[in-house]
């Protein structure tokens, strides 16, 4: 199992899909999951602290979870079967840990409420984990120069620091 963080929720610009990333804690590798978006605003509204009126859906569960003693003790993406990802819930109640099968994005919603790890199985990370592209952009002329003679900075810097300010304005 890999324990894994959520990197952030990106928005289709194509559908009303979001997708979540869920990134390696020890590595740069990330599970991108299509969500709806009430499950990714179910997500946002706890990771941003958002105070809402009334219980969600997903702080319904947590609470029906603590009424009945139990404990969320992890949440597991298990499977990949046919692009469709498959979550477990793993509650602890009076000593026994009782798995329950779950979409990832419930199972993810709940993790963020009730603070727990979420961990993914490693055939799932190596069938759809990705690596982040690394950054496409060329560097400025300036960028490049820096980098061949950081002198002319330091040249620049010294005559920013000669510069009075108040002689720009009107």
């Amino acid at each position: 199992m890999i324990e894994v963080v959520i990197e952030s929720i990106r928005i289709s610009l194509v559908s009303q899909h979001r997708i979540v990333l869920l990134k390696e804690l020890d590595n740069e590798r990330q599970l991108p999951i299509w969500i709806g978006p009430c499950e990714a605003d179910a997500i946002t509204i706890e990771l941003q602290d958002v105070k809402v009126a009334r219980p969600v859906t997903h702080d319904l569960l947590k609470n029906v979870i603590d009424e009945m003693g139990g404990r969320v003790s992890h949440v597991l993406i298990r499977a990949l079967n046919d692009g469709v990802f498959f979550a477990s819930l793993f509650v602890d109640k009076d000593g026994k840990l009782i798995e329950i099968d779950c979409r990832s994005s419930d199972a993810i919603a709940l993790a963020v409420r009730v603070k727990v790890p979420i961990f993914i199985n490693d055939d799932v990370m190596e069938q759809a984990g990705v690596l982040p592209e690394a950054d496409i952009q060329e560097p400025t002329k300036s960028e490049l120069a820096a980098d061949k003679n950081p002198e002319e900075l330091d040249i620049f810097s010294d005559f920013l620091d000669t510069l009075d300010f108040d002689d720009f304005e009107e």
